[in-house]
Protein backbone atom coordinates (compact mmCIF):
# COMPACT_ATOMS: atom_id res chain seq x y z
CA UNK A 1 0.00 0.00 0.00
CA UNK A 2 2.83 2.38 0.58
CA UNK A 3 4.57 1.83 -2.79
CA UNK A 4 1.35 2.40 -4.19
CA UNK A 5 0.45 5.77 -2.54
CA UNK A 6 4.57 6.68 -3.09
CA UNK A 7 3.89 5.46 -6.93
CA UNK A 8 0.64 7.99 -7.16
CA UNK A 9 1.77 10.81 -6.01
CA UNK A 10 4.60 10.81 -8.21
CA UNK A 11 2.59 10.64 -10.82
CA UNK A 12 0.52 13.74 -10.10
CA UNK A 13 3.60 15.53 -9.58
CA UNK A 14 4.71 18.41 -11.44
CA UNK A 15 8.35 18.06 -13.68
CA UNK A 16 11.48 20.39 -13.43
CA UNK A 17 13.95 20.03 -15.77
CA UNK A 18 17.51 20.51 -14.82
CA UNK A 19 20.15 21.85 -17.35
CA UNK A 20 23.84 21.69 -16.53
CA UNK A 21 26.63 23.20 -18.74
CA UNK A 22 30.33 24.15 -18.03
CA UNK A 23 33.06 26.34 -18.49
CA UNK A 24 36.88 26.02 -18.71
CA UNK A 25 38.56 22.64 -19.41
CA UNK A 26 39.36 19.74 -17.50
CA UNK A 27 43.13 20.25 -17.77
CA UNK A 28 45.38 20.96 -15.17
CA UNK A 29 47.32 24.11 -14.39
CA UNK A 30 50.96 24.93 -15.35
CA UNK A 31 53.52 26.03 -12.83
CA UNK A 32 54.21 28.88 -13.46
CA UNK A 33 50.42 28.77 -15.90
CA UNK A 34 50.72 29.32 -19.55
CA UNK A 35 49.16 32.26 -21.53
CA UNK A 36 45.83 30.15 -22.16
CA UNK A 37 45.55 27.68 -19.32
CA UNK A 38 42.68 28.17 -17.96
CA UNK A 39 42.59 27.93 -13.96
CA UNK A 40 38.94 27.51 -13.23
CA UNK A 41 36.82 24.68 -14.08
CA UNK A 42 32.83 25.62 -13.60
CA UNK A 43 29.98 22.86 -13.99
CA UNK A 44 26.67 24.76 -13.28
CA UNK A 45 22.98 23.42 -13.16
CA UNK A 46 19.78 25.57 -13.88
CA UNK A 47 15.97 24.05 -12.18
CA UNK A 48 13.38 24.94 -14.48
CA UNK A 49 10.25 24.31 -14.25
CA UNK A 50 8.51 22.08 -17.30
CA UNK A 51 5.28 23.94 -17.43
CA UNK A 52 7.35 27.30 -17.92
CA UNK A 53 9.23 25.89 -20.26
CA UNK A 54 7.59 26.77 -23.67
CA UNK A 55 7.30 30.07 -22.11
CA UNK A 56 10.58 30.58 -21.18
CA UNK A 57 12.22 29.91 -24.22
CA UNK A 58 10.19 32.01 -26.33
CA UNK A 59 11.19 34.87 -24.34
CA UNK A 60 14.66 34.49 -24.66
CA UNK A 61 14.51 33.61 -28.66
CA UNK A 62 13.02 37.24 -28.11
CA UNK A 63 15.67 38.70 -26.16
CA UNK A 64 18.66 36.58 -28.15
CA UNK A 65 16.91 38.22 -31.65
CA UNK A 66 16.56 41.69 -29.90
CA UNK A 67 20.37 41.90 -28.83
CA UNK A 68 22.21 39.88 -31.87
CA UNK A 69 19.47 40.57 -34.91
CA UNK A 70 22.26 39.71 -37.38
CA UNK A 71 22.91 36.41 -36.07
CA UNK A 72 23.09 33.67 -39.03
CA UNK A 73 19.18 32.93 -38.24
CA UNK A 74 18.21 29.96 -41.30
CA UNK A 75 14.99 31.83 -41.67
CA UNK A 76 12.29 34.46 -39.96
CA UNK A 77 10.67 31.99 -38.22
CA UNK A 78 11.42 32.69 -34.02
CA UNK A 79 11.64 29.12 -33.67
CA UNK A 80 14.79 28.71 -35.98
CA UNK A 81 16.58 31.22 -33.24
CA UNK A 82 17.44 28.73 -31.39
CA UNK A 83 20.20 27.10 -33.70
CA UNK A 84 22.86 29.77 -33.83
CA UNK A 85 24.25 30.73 -30.53
CA UNK A 86 25.88 32.91 -28.68
CA UNK A 87 28.45 31.67 -26.67
CA UNK A 88 29.14 32.91 -22.71
CA UNK A 89 32.38 33.22 -24.04
CA UNK A 90 32.02 36.14 -26.01
CA UNK A 91 30.19 37.73 -23.68
CA UNK A 92 32.78 37.32 -21.61
CA UNK A 93 35.09 38.41 -23.46
CA UNK A 94 33.00 41.77 -24.58
CA UNK A 95 32.02 42.68 -20.66
CA UNK A 96 35.58 42.33 -19.34
CA UNK A 97 38.25 42.93 -22.70
CA UNK A 98 35.77 44.99 -24.84
CA UNK A 99 35.22 48.61 -25.79
CA UNK A 100 32.89 51.25 -24.22
CA UNK A 101 30.19 49.80 -26.62
CA UNK A 102 30.99 45.94 -26.13
CA UNK A 103 30.85 46.29 -22.59
CA UNK A 104 27.15 48.07 -22.34
CA UNK A 105 25.84 45.44 -25.00
CA UNK A 106 27.19 42.45 -22.62
CA UNK A 107 26.09 44.27 -19.74
CA UNK A 108 22.17 44.80 -21.41
CA UNK A 109 21.93 41.39 -22.34
CA UNK A 110 23.16 40.02 -18.82
CA UNK A 111 20.90 41.91 -17.06
CA UNK A 112 18.07 40.48 -19.16
CA UNK A 113 19.14 37.08 -18.67
CA UNK A 114 19.03 37.33 -15.02
CA UNK A 115 16.06 38.89 -15.41
CA UNK A 116 14.71 36.02 -17.00
CA UNK A 117 15.90 33.51 -14.38
CA UNK A 118 14.02 35.59 -11.80
CA UNK A 119 11.18 35.96 -13.87
CA UNK A 120 10.68 32.15 -13.92
CA UNK A 121 12.13 31.32 -10.61
CA UNK A 122 14.83 29.42 -12.39
CA UNK A 123 17.11 28.00 -9.77
CA UNK A 124 21.17 27.78 -9.62
CA UNK A 125 23.61 25.77 -8.39
CA UNK A 126 27.14 25.06 -9.58
CA UNK A 127 30.60 23.41 -8.28
CA UNK A 128 33.51 25.41 -8.77
CA UNK A 129 36.90 24.05 -9.14
CA UNK A 130 39.76 26.38 -8.76
CA UNK A 131 43.28 24.69 -9.86
CA UNK A 132 46.52 24.93 -8.05
CA UNK A 133 49.46 25.51 -9.85
CA UNK A 134 51.61 22.64 -10.67
CA UNK A 135 49.04 19.68 -8.87
CA UNK A 136 47.88 17.39 -10.68
CA UNK A 137 43.73 17.57 -11.55
CA UNK A 138 41.89 14.38 -11.76
CA UNK A 139 39.50 15.62 -14.45
CA UNK A 140 37.22 12.46 -14.35
CA UNK A 141 36.67 12.36 -10.63
CA UNK A 142 36.00 15.95 -10.54
CA UNK A 143 33.52 16.28 -13.97
CA UNK A 144 31.96 12.90 -12.00
CA UNK A 145 31.55 14.03 -8.54
CA UNK A 146 30.41 17.59 -9.81
CA UNK A 147 27.35 15.82 -11.56
CA UNK A 148 26.23 13.26 -8.54
CA UNK A 149 26.23 16.65 -6.06
CA UNK A 150 24.21 18.45 -8.82
CA UNK A 151 21.87 15.71 -9.29
CA UNK A 152 21.72 15.34 -5.25
CA UNK A 153 20.91 19.12 -4.81
CA UNK A 154 18.08 18.72 -7.64
CA UNK A 155 16.55 15.58 -5.80
CA UNK A 156 16.61 17.46 -2.75
CA UNK A 157 14.68 20.14 -4.54
CA UNK A 158 12.08 17.89 -6.15
CA UNK A 159 11.16 16.23 -3.10
CA UNK A 160 10.67 19.81 -1.31
CA UNK A 161 8.47 20.64 -4.14
CA UNK A 162 6.85 17.59 -4.80
CA UNK A 163 7.77 17.38 -8.36
CA UNK A 164 9.54 14.59 -10.15
CA UNK A 165 12.62 15.85 -12.48
CA UNK A 166 14.88 15.25 -15.12
CA UNK A 167 18.93 16.21 -16.12
CA UNK A 168 19.59 17.33 -19.69
CA UNK A 169 23.54 17.71 -20.05
CA UNK A 170 25.56 19.73 -22.40
CA UNK A 171 26.97 16.78 -24.47
CA UNK A 172 30.58 16.48 -24.64
CA UNK A 173 31.66 12.41 -26.66
CA UNK A 174 29.97 9.42 -26.15
CA UNK A 175 32.94 7.87 -23.97
CA UNK A 176 32.67 10.53 -21.36
CA UNK A 177 28.51 10.93 -21.12
CA UNK A 178 28.00 7.24 -20.60
CA UNK A 179 30.99 7.12 -17.84
CA UNK A 180 28.92 10.11 -15.95
CA UNK A 181 25.61 8.58 -16.65
CA UNK A 182 26.92 4.81 -15.29
CA UNK A 183 28.10 6.60 -12.14
CA UNK A 184 24.48 7.90 -11.95
CA UNK A 185 22.99 4.71 -12.77
CA UNK A 186 25.38 2.45 -10.10
CA UNK A 187 23.75 5.26 -7.31
CA UNK A 188 20.13 5.13 -8.35
CA UNK A 189 19.79 1.16 -9.02
CA UNK A 190 21.99 -0.03 -6.52
CA UNK A 191 21.17 -3.05 -4.34
CA UNK A 192 21.15 -0.31 -1.46
CA UNK A 193 20.98 3.25 -0.40
CA UNK A 194 18.98 3.80 -3.65
CA UNK A 195 19.61 7.86 -4.51
CA UNK A 196 17.80 10.63 -6.78
CA UNK A 197 14.07 8.74 -6.44
CA UNK A 198 12.54 11.93 -7.46
CA UNK A 199 15.18 12.11 -10.87
CA UNK A 200 13.49 9.96 -13.26
CA UNK A 201 15.83 9.06 -15.46
CA UNK A 202 19.96 8.87 -15.89
CA UNK A 203 21.35 12.19 -16.89
CA UNK A 204 20.61 12.67 -20.96
CA UNK A 205 22.83 14.55 -23.08
CA UNK A 206 21.91 17.03 -25.74
CA UNK A 207 23.28 19.21 -28.15
CA UNK A 208 23.17 23.31 -26.85
CA UNK A 209 21.78 24.20 -30.41
CA UNK A 210 18.34 22.79 -29.72
CA UNK A 211 18.05 23.86 -25.99
CA UNK A 212 17.36 27.57 -24.82
CA UNK A 213 18.06 25.60 -21.10
CA UNK A 214 21.58 24.61 -22.24
CA UNK A 215 22.19 27.98 -23.76
CA UNK A 216 21.36 29.97 -20.82
CA UNK A 217 23.46 27.88 -18.83
CA UNK A 218 26.01 28.39 -20.38
CA UNK A 219 25.74 32.42 -20.42
CA UNK A 220 25.92 31.79 -16.66
CA UNK A 221 28.48 29.81 -16.40
CA UNK A 222 30.85 31.15 -19.10
CA UNK A 223 29.74 35.06 -18.90
CA UNK A 224 29.20 35.39 -15.09
CA UNK A 225 30.67 32.07 -13.05
CA UNK A 226 34.04 31.47 -14.91
CA UNK A 227 34.99 34.94 -14.89
CA UNK A 228 34.21 35.70 -11.17
CA UNK A 229 35.63 32.67 -10.24
CA UNK A 230 39.26 33.27 -11.77
CA UNK A 231 39.44 36.98 -10.80
CA UNK A 232 37.77 35.88 -7.00
CA UNK A 233 40.46 33.24 -6.32
CA UNK A 234 43.31 33.35 -9.26
CA UNK A 235 44.09 36.93 -8.83
CA UNK A 236 47.84 36.82 -7.10
CA UNK A 237 48.54 32.93 -8.61
CA UNK A 238 47.34 33.00 -12.24
CA UNK A 239 48.86 36.13 -14.74
CA UNK A 240 47.10 35.18 -17.91
CA UNK A 241 43.82 36.21 -20.00
CA UNK A 242 41.62 34.23 -17.59
CA UNK A 243 41.90 36.66 -14.49
CA UNK A 244 40.50 39.87 -15.56
CA UNK A 245 40.17 42.94 -13.06
CA UNK A 246 37.21 44.03 -14.69
CA UNK A 247 35.59 40.46 -13.20
CA UNK A 248 35.16 42.37 -10.33
CA UNK A 249 32.74 45.07 -11.81
CA UNK A 250 30.40 41.72 -12.94
CA UNK A 251 30.99 40.23 -9.46
CA UNK A 252 29.10 43.63 -8.18
CA UNK A 253 26.96 44.17 -10.75
CA UNK A 254 25.39 40.64 -10.68
CA UNK A 255 26.72 38.92 -7.33
CA UNK A 256 23.68 39.50 -5.22
CA UNK A 257 21.25 38.34 -7.36
CA UNK A 258 23.31 34.69 -8.13
CA UNK A 259 23.12 34.73 -4.76
CA UNK A 260 19.49 35.09 -4.76
CA UNK A 261 18.38 32.19 -7.02
CA UNK A 262 20.75 29.75 -5.29
CA UNK A 263 18.95 26.66 -4.72
CA UNK A 264 20.44 26.29 -1.28
CA UNK A 265 19.44 24.01 2.28
CA UNK A 266 20.38 22.95 5.50
CA UNK A 267 20.64 19.38 6.00
CA UNK A 268 20.23 18.17 9.07
CA UNK A 269 22.51 14.44 8.90
CA UNK A 270 25.67 16.93 9.03
CA UNK A 271 23.85 20.43 10.10
CA UNK A 272 25.50 21.71 7.18
CA UNK A 273 24.29 24.23 4.13
CA UNK A 274 24.55 22.27 0.82
CA UNK A 275 23.58 23.21 -2.81
CA UNK A 276 23.99 26.43 -4.25
CA UNK A 277 27.56 27.74 -5.64
CA UNK A 278 30.36 25.45 -3.97
CA UNK A 279 33.68 26.05 -4.45
CA UNK A 280 36.87 23.87 -4.38
CA UNK A 281 39.54 26.62 -3.18
CA UNK A 282 43.18 24.49 -2.67
CA UNK A 283 45.28 27.32 -2.61
CA UNK A 284 43.54 29.50 0.01
CA UNK A 285 40.48 27.17 1.06
CA UNK A 286 38.17 30.00 0.50
CA UNK A 287 34.15 28.99 0.17
CA UNK A 288 31.40 30.35 -1.90
CA UNK A 289 31.30 34.37 -0.20
CA UNK A 290 33.92 35.48 -2.93
CA UNK A 291 31.88 34.85 -5.61
CA UNK A 292 28.82 37.16 -4.48
CA UNK A 293 31.49 40.18 -3.86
Amino acid sequence: MATTMVAIAIFRAGMKICFIDEAGDLGALAAPPQPNDQPVLVIGGLFVDAADLASFTADFLALKHRYFPNLPYPSPRPPDRILPEIKGAEIRRNATRGNARQRQHAYGFLDRIMGLLQRYEVRLVARIWVKAPGATFDATSVYTSSIQGICSYFDHHLAQAGDIGACIADSRNKFKNVRVSHSIFTQKFGATARRYPRIVELPTFGHSDNHAGLQVCDLVCSALLYPIACHAYCSGHVDNIHVQPAAERLRHRYGDRLKAIQYRYLDPASDRHRGGLVVSDPIEHRNASLMFG
